[in-house]
């Protein structure tokens, strides 16, 4: 990937829709909901505050995240589709 993002902004690859329910039905493209889950792909250098430092990002590459519905920027790099979001669109991280 050669996205770089800039100031709070994270690249999140978005986790695969389900295309099955628990109990077998399968839910056809047109009907399936965008995950609000992904994986960090990339991580701008952080937030500049209103005192000129720069916070650290909270999330890193790798990290696995839930982020807001309709937040963010759908991209398509190289064929991959992606999602650049603010790290306070970010809901949490999902640890284990």
């Amino acid at each position: 990937m050669q996205a770089r993002p800039l100031h709070d902004q994270v690249v999140v690859k978005r986790l695969e829709a389900e295309t099955q329910t628990a109990s077998g039905i399968i839910i056809p493209d047109n009907a399936q909901e965008k995950p609000h889950q992904g994986e960090v792909i990339a991580v701008g250098p952080g937030k500049t505050m209103d005192n000129g430092q720069v916070r650290a990002p909270q999330v890193k590459v790798g990290d696995r995240v839930f982020f807001r519905k309709y937040g963010g920027v759908d991209i398509k790099v190289q064929g991959q589709e992606f999602i650049i979001i603010r790290e306070d669109e970010i809901l949490a991280v999902i640890e284990g």
